[in-house]
């Protein structure tokens, strides 16, 4: 059997590995994944790096396929995710029901993280909006290489921000909930099929396999919402 070459972000990650799993007994073939943030796939992607198939956030997907490095109508949205606040486990959880709220929230953090994802890249354009991100600057950090709960978790940081789904498996914080929902921000990951993959028949049927009905109930259980 072909072997199935993917790179995908931390988003899926949950659901992903036990659905490859199943999908590997299943049929045979065997998954090999490379994890990266969405900006380094992009950009590796981009400059020649080959893969059969990609997981991550949908706008990524379309400006891969926009860039010809993936097939024209490739893109498959398999499950969505929204952008939720962290405290460490045990600390003072924020009132956030409102965009009022939230926003007098951030103000009196001590210190907030986010990271390089979609859900960071929403927030920094979400403080812009409020008119808070000159106020923010010295107390908002951007991390990369580790979940931003870990942080949070040690007590590094006060506020922690990324999608619930990579919030969930973190020990040693307690989840606030998702932004208030005139705020609110739902982002949805999908897959992408590189233009010169050359098992685009099982890279589909993987595709095919986490947008079963057989899938949605773990998908939820990890935090997102099926496609």
């Amino acid at each position: 059997m072909p072997e199935i070459n993917v790179m995908a972000t931390g988003a899926f990650k949950e659901a992903y590995l036990p659905l490859v799993a199943q999908f590997e007994r299943a049929t045979g073939h065997h998954v090999v994944t490379t994890w990266a943030t969405t900006a380094d796939i992009v950009s590796r992607l981009k400059a020649g790096e080959a893969t059969d198939l990609a997981v991550m956030s949908g706008n990524a997907i379309d400006e891969l396929i926009a860039a010809g490095k993936f097939a024209k109508g490739s893109r498959i949205n398999v499950a969505s995710s929204w952008v939720a606040m962290a405290v460490k486990k045990g600390a003072p959880k924020p009132d956030i029901r409102s965009a009022e709220a939230f926003k007098h929230a951030m103000l009196a953090a001590k210190s907030i993280a986010y990271s390089y994802g979609p859900s960071g890249v929403y927030l920094i354009g979400l403080f812009q909006r409020m008119g808070i991100a000159s106020p923010l600057a010295t107390k908002v950090k951007q991390i990369k290489g580790e979940p931003i709960g870990a942080s949070v978790a040690r007590g590094d940081i006060e506020i922690g921000f990324q999608q619930l789904s990579e919030l969930m498996p973190v020990s040693g914080i307690d989840i606030v909930g998702g932004l208030p929902k005139d705020i609110e921000e739902i982002t949805f990951f999908a897959t992408g099929r590189h233009a010169d993959s050359k098992v685009a028949g099982p890279a589909d049927a993987l595709t095919a396999f986490f947008r079963a009905p057989g899938a949605h109930d773990l998908i939820r259980a990890k935090g997102m919402d099926p496609a």
